[in-house]
Parts: structure tokens; sequence; C-alpha cells
């Protein structure tokens, strides 16, 4: 109920929203379509890749076949097809585009205080509002697999991932516009009970900004990759996480990417604006970072205030069209690291102050880029420390998140009004993730048999 005793499923667009299941029946949205006859999911990867540096594929196809979930993270053009194939509502938000359970974590507000969100939106863009709620229960059904878990309770967790969202939602539908737009969780209860599941990595950072909560200088993430010398601070190489640009054929130079920096600001706020020229840019390198990612552009660039003392780091990363926005045949003029950043910046509840985007000509060739802080200390879950128990309980967290996100967009009570009471949509996520498992394992053995073949070649 809401402020004035109405019911979320009980207003006009509530009802509204019921009228969508004449198109699209929940229990519909179970099915995994089939593909095209002859369809090779290996030379659909290929044709996707054509406009990454070829520098650095061999890189990502060795970080895709880590394993099943690293392919499902690196294959999204794969599973944003089938999606766009299958039987699909009506219910359009904003997407996060790849909401698998590595893209939610921890990261520090410009306020210094934890937020728990959505934290990668190469793939943002406005779809049917269930897309996202597949993939992330996919992606968890996936993580359960890996750890051994039976089929059962695979089962459990997508079908309590489903509820979550749906009973989330409709929370959200009873809310004013404004509590939506501010809801947040309780990070610091969120943190403590899931300290022991992070990465050893990741748990050092957390309690740093724990302790540091109020406020937070120099970071020690930052302090790891920097060293110093008769020219002063410098960015450690380290390969291939950060490598010196002219080590990529192909690929811009430092000047090059000097000049987007210089530009993108434009893109900030004024007050940002004035804050970013008391720095000058001292060093730019490459950056390779994540799985799905790898082979677009990605830059990190060091900058200096005041002194050697006061740094401040930058990462530049292209953008290119979202493979959900594609599926879809979705039409834009925006640019794509514009996409990002608006994506960004509506489904977040806090983004990053230095977000912004800019685009650079090389040629013929116009390439998009995103720019925000490198580190603000951010921090995802990993997947290996979860047991059974804890899976659920995090797949919950990232399904409340999700509702929330997709809730900024406005459409909350309709899609509460599709979803309803019962569980049929909740079942039906839990069928379409198990039998989707099955699908990225066969694409993953397919991708592997082409390594072995020696179709595909692999970064030693």
């Amino acid at each position: 109920m809401n402020e004035h005793g109405v019911s979320p499923l009980n207003t006009p667009k509530s009802s509204a929203g019921r009228t969508y299941r004449t198109e699209a029946p929940r229990r519909a949205l179970a099915l995994v379509a089939p593909r095209p006859a002859g369809y090779d999911p290996v030379a659909r990867l290929a044709e996707h890749d054509a406009s990454r540096v070829q520098g650095l594929l061999g890189l990502r196809y060795r970080r895709i076949l880590e394993g099943p979930g690293s392919f499902l993270r690196g294959a999204a053009v794969l599973m944003a097809e089938d999606l766009a194939r299958g039987t699909s509502t009506a219910l359009t938000v904003q997407l996060s585009g790849d909401a698998h359970l590595s893209n939610f974590g921890v990261y520090l507000s410009p306020e210094r205080e934890l937020v728990f969100d959505v934290n990668d939106f190469d793939e943002t863009c406005e779809g049917p509002f269930e897309w996202d709620v597949k993939r992330l229960a996919t992606s968890l059904v996936i993580a359960s697999h890996d750890l051994g878990h039976d089929e059962r309770h695979q089962r459990v967790i997508a079908a309590a991932t489903a509820r979550e969202y749906r009973d989330a939602v409709t929370r959200f539908a009873a809310q004013t516009r404004l509590e939506v737009w501010y809801a947040t969780l309780d990070v610091d209860r969120v943190v403590k009970e899931l300290r022991g599941f992070f990465s050893d990595a990741a748990t050092r950072r957390i309690d740093d900004v724990m302790r540091h909560v109020k406020g937070v200088a120099t970071s020690s993430s930052q302090r790891t990759i920097l060293t110093h010398g008769p020219l002063g601070p410098r960015i450690a190489l380290d390969a291939p996480r950060f490598s010196a640009i002219e080590s990529v054929e192909g690929s811009m130079g430092a000047d090059d990417v000097v000049d987007v920096i210089s530009s993108y600001a434009r893109t900030l706020s004024s007050d940002r604006q004035q804050l970013l020229s008391q720095f000058d840019i001292r060093e730019v390198v490459r950056h390779v970072v994540g799985v799905g990612s790898v082979g677009t552009e990605c830059f990190a660039a060091l900058l200096t205030g005041r002194d050697d003392r006061d740094t401040f780091f930058l990462q530049i990363k292209e953008a290119q069209s979202s493979v959900v926005a594609e599926a879809q045949r979705q039409r834009t003029t925006l640019e794509a690291g514009e996409r990002v950043v608006r994506g960004q910046k509506l489904m977040q509840v806090v983004s990053d102050p230095f977000l912004g985007w800019d685009t650079f000509s090389q040629g013929d060739h116009r390439r998009s880029f995103y720019v925000r802080q490198l580190f603000n200390e951010r921090a995802s879950v990993d997947p290996k420390r979860l047991d059974e128990e804890s899976l659920i309980v995090y797949g919950r967290l990232c399904a409340w998140t999700l509702a929330r996100a997709h809730a900024r967009f406005g459409r909350a009570e309709e899609i509460a009004g599709y979803l309803g009471v019962g569980k049929h949509f909740d079942e039906s996520v839990a069928d379409f993730s198990l039998v989707y498992r099955d699908r990225n394992q066969r694409d993953f053995e397919a991708l592997r048999d082409a390594v072995e073949r020696g179709r595909v070649t692999v970064a030693s």
C-alpha cells in the first residue's frame, strides 16, 4: 500500500501492465528461442570482434575461455540476439544490458559513503525489463553450477532472484517518484555480512574504505600502481593490465588520448570542469581490464595537482554500439559514449562526478569514449567464495538493485501489474536460466574446440 492506502497492483497503470500478458504471457518468457539453421556462435563472435583492436583479441579469447561464466560475460552479443529472437514484453526501461552477477558491487560515492549498485554500462540502452533479469539469473545459475551445486539448488537461486525483483518492483511501485530516485541499500550492513565472500584484494579495499569512510585521501589502490623516479610519479607498467600505448599496433597514440581528456571536460558540470582544470596530465598508458571489453581501446591517465603527491587517475574507455541495441535493431543519434553516460546516470543512485564522454576521429574511423575516475574503491563479489545460501542472498541483493534501477525509468507500476503476485514470472525465469546455462556451455565448448583446431588464436 502507498501513503493513500492504494495497492500498487490496483491502479490504472498496473491494470495497463496486465494487458501486456496477452502479447507476452509470463510463461512464454521461459522459452529459449531456437537459432537460425547453420548458426555458428564462433563465427558470430569473430564478426562482432572486427571493430576491436586486433592485437588484443588473443588476450580477449584467453579471458573468455577461463570458464562458462567468463564466456557469458565476454560473449554478450550471443545472448542479446537470443533474447531478441524470443518472446519479450513491450515494457521497456533503461537496461544495464549486461546484468551478470559480477557487474554489481560496492564503490565509494563523492560523499565518501559506500554504495552498492550496478557498475558497468557498456551495453546500456532501452529494452524489455525482463532481459536484465534473465541475464542476472542465468549468470547466478552458471556460477552455482560451477560451484558444484545440484540443479534443484540452481533453480532455487534463479527463482529467488526473480521473486526478489518482482517483490521489489511492487514495493517501488507504491513509492513516490523521489523515494524511488533516492532509494539505497544499507551498504554498511550488506558489506559486513558479505565481507567474507569478497576476494582478498577486494576485502582489503573495503576494510580500508570502512576505516576511512569519513575522509579518504590517496587510496592504497592508487599507491600500488605508482612508481617514483627522477621524473616524478609514473604508472608502474604491469602488462597486460598497464602497458605502453605503443605496444599494440594500430592503437591510438598518447597525444590522441590527451586530446580526448581535454575535450571531454566540456560534458562535466562547471564546478567539475574547474576542479579538473587544476590537474596536469603526466602520463597516459594502455589499460586492459575485464573480460567483455578487452579489445576495445582503453587507457589510464595519471594527473597531478598541487605537487607530485596530489595524484588523480582517469580511465578513458572506448564505447562501441550496444549489443542489446543491435539485437533490437535500435537506431540512435547518440554517440556511444554519451549513451553509456546517460544510461549510468539514470540507473545509478550516485554516479561518478567525473563521468563524461567525447569522440575522436582517426582517419575515416570515429571512436567514442567515456571517461571516469579509475579508482573510487570499487569491489565486486568473487563468486567462488559464495556457498549455496550466500549465493541466494547475493542474487537477491542484485535483483533488488536492478529493480530499483529499472524503477527510476518510471514504469514500476506497469511492470508490477504485469508480474502480479503469483510465481509465474519466477518459474519462467528459472526455466529459462537452466536451459540457457546449457546453451552457454555448448557455445563455450564450441569456442574451445575452435581454439584446438587453430581456428581461433589465444594469447599465451
